[in-house]
C-alpha cells in the first residue's frame, strides 16, 4: 500500500478530495449513536469497564470491516458500496436486495434517526419547537445542497465535519477540567479480576448492546458509495476507511468516558439525550442549553454525509435496471439529483411514522447482515477470481475479515434471540427486496449486474 495522499495535492473540481472523503466517513459515524445509545445500554449494563469495552470492541470490528472493504473497493471501483460488491461476488439478485436495504434502512432510516436527534436536542433548549418539523426541515435543506453541485457538497461536508471534531475534543477536555462531582467510572474490571470481565463482555446483554454500538460505528464504509467520484480511489480508500474509523474510535471512547465521568448513571438510564444531560452536570443549566444547541449542530454533518452518500446506491440501481431508470438522471452539474430527492422522500416517511429505538435495532440488524455478506465476499472473490487486479489487499488477511465476521455474526445471532420482532422485520425487508428484483429483473439488468 502506498502512502497517504499528499495534503498539498490540488483537488479536482469534478471529484471528491481525500479530505472530503474522510469527512464523509467520519461524519457518517459520529452522529446519532454515540449521543443516544448509552442510555439504552445502561438499562442492562452498568459497569464502566464493560461499557467502555463495548466501544473498543465495536471500533475494532469496524476497523477490520473497513480494511476488508478497502480491498473490495479497490478491486471493484464503482460507486454503490454493497450493491456493487454483492452483485459481482454472488448474484445480481443479492446486489439488488442489498441496494434496496441500503436505500431504505441503510441510509434513509439512519438519516431520519440523526435528524430526529437533532430536533430532540434543539427542542430541549427551545421547547416550543417541534422535533419532527426540525428534523424534516434539516433533511430538506441538506437535500437541496447535495442535489446542486459537488463543490457545494464537498465544501459543506468538510467545514461541518471539521467543526464537529474540534467541538467534541473541546467538550471532552472541558468536561475533565470543569466537572464538579466526578463519578467513578471503573476503567478496569470490578475487583480487577478477569472472571468478572469475561462474564460481562461475553454476556447476552453485551451482544445486544453491541448492536447499538455497531449502529454508532455504521458509516465506516461510506466512502465506498462514492468510489468512482473520488480522486485516485484505489489508492486513497484504505487510508480513508481505516484512518477515519480509528479517529472515530478514539473520539467515541473519550465521549463515553466523559458521559460516565460527569453524570450519575441513574440519570441517564433509558434516556435519549445523554449528551444534553451530561452537559448540565459539566457546565450547569445555562451551559447545558448552549451544549444542547452545540450537540444538535454536530448532527448536521451526520445528516449531510448520509444525504450525500446514500443516493449513489439508488443512482447505480437506476443505471442497471430499466424499471428504475428515472433514478439515474443527473442534473447539469452531473449530480444524481433525482436519487437525492427520492431518498429524501423515504427519510421523511421514517421521520413521520417510526419510533426511535425500533428504527435503531431494526436498522442495526439489517445493515449488519449487509456488511457480513460483503466482508465474506473478500474470501469468495479471492477464490472465484484470483487473477482480478487488487491494488490493495486487506492488511492482516485472513485474520482481520474473520474478526469482523465473528463479532458481527455473534451479535446478529443474539439479536435474533433477544429482539425477534425487529430482526424479523429486517429479514422481511430482505424478502421484499428479492420480490422487487423478481419483477424488475424481467425487464433485464445491465450486463455488468452492478460490477464496474
Amino acid at each position: 500500500m502506498t502512502g497517504p495522499p499528499r495534503s498539498g495535492a490540488s483537488p479536482s473540481k469534478d471529484r471528491f478530495s481525500f479530505y472530503a472523503a474522510m469527512s464523509v466517513v467520519v461524519a457518517n459515524m459520529i452522529g446519532t449513536g454515540v449521543f443516544t445509545s448509552l442510555g439504552f445500554q445502561l438499562v442492562d449494563i452498568q459497569s464502566g469497564f464493560v461499557l467502555l469495552m463495548l466501544w473498543v470492541v465495536g471500533g475494532i470490528t469496524a476497523f477490520c470491516g473497513a480494511l476488508s472493504y478497502a480491498e473490495l473497493g479497490s478491486a471493484l471501483p464503482r460507486s454503490g458500496g454493497e450493491y456493487v460488491f454483492l452483485s459481482r461476488i454472488y448474484h445480481p439478485a443479492a446486489g439488488f436486495t442489498s441496494g434496496w436495504v441500503s436505500a431504505t434502512v441503510g441510509f434513509a432510516a439512519p438519516t431520519a434517526l440523526a435528524a430526529i436527534t437533532f430536533g430532540t436536542y434543539l427542542s430541549s433548549v427551545f421547547p416550543t419547537l417541534s422535533p419532527s418539523w426540525l428534523a424534516a426541515g434539516l433533511v430538506v435543506l441538506l437535500s437541496l445542497v447535495h442535489a446542486s453541485t459537488r463543490r457545494n457538497s464537498s465544501l459543506f461536508q468538510r467545514v461541518f465535519t471539521t467543526v464537529k471534531v474540534l467541538l467534541i475534543v473541546g467538550f471532552c477536555l472541558a468536561a475533565i477540567a470543569l466537572v464538579r462531582e466526578p463519578q467513578s467510572v471503573g476503567v478496569v474490571p470490578a475487583g480487577g479480576g478477569s472472571a468478572g470481565a469475561s462474564s460481562g463482555v461475553l454476556s447476552g446483554a453485551f451482544a445486544v448492546a453491541l448492536i447499538f454500538v455497531s449502529y454508532a460505528y455504521s458509516g465506516w464504509n461510506a466512502a465506498t458509495y462514492l468510489t468512482s467520484e473520488l480522486e485516485e480511489p484505489q489508492r486513497v480508500l484504505p487510508w480513508v476507511l481505516g484512518g477515519g474509523t480509528l479517529i472515530v474510535m478514539v473520539l467515541y471512547v473519550a465521549l463515553n468516558f466523559v458521559f460516565l465521568y460527569s453524570t450519575p448513571i441513574e440519570e441517564m438510564v433509558g434516556r435519549l439525550e445523554v449528551g444534553y444531560i451530561a452537559a448540565g452536570h459539566i457546565f450547569g443549566p445555562r451551559g447545558a442549553d448552549i451544549m444542547g444547541v452545540t450537540l444538535s449542530l454536530l448532527l448536521i454533518s451526520t445528516v449531510s454525509a448520509m444525504v450525500l452518500a446514500g443516493p449513489r446506491v439508488l443512482h447505480a440501481i437506476g443505471e442497471d435496471y430499466p424499471t428504475f431508470r428515472f433514478l439515474s438522471r443527473k442534473n447539469a452539474q452531473d449530480v444524481p439529483a433525482v436519487a437525492v430527492y427520492t431518498q429524501t422522500g423515504v427519510t421523511l416517511l421514517f421521520i413521520a411514522t417510526s419510533s426511535f429505538e425500533r428504527i435503531l435495532v431494526f436498522a442495526g440488524f439489517t445493515m449488519g447482515l449487509n456488511t457480513l455478506l460483503a466482508t465474506l465476499g473478500v474470501f469468495v472473490l479471492r477464490w472465484r477470481e484470483p487473477d482480478l487486479p487488487r491494488p490493495y489487499r486487506t492488511w492482516g488477511y485472513p485474520v482481520t475479515p474473520l474478526v469482523f465476521l465473528a463479532l458481527t455474526g455473534w451479535t446478529l445471532v443474539y439479536l435474533l434471540i433477544d429482539r425477534p420482532l425487529e430482526a424479523g422485520l429486517g429479514l422481511g425487508l430482505v424478502v421484499v427486496g428479492l420480490l422487487i428484483y423478481a419483477v424488475a429483473g424481467r425487464n433485464g439488468a445491465r450486463e455488468t449486474g452492478g460490477a464496474p
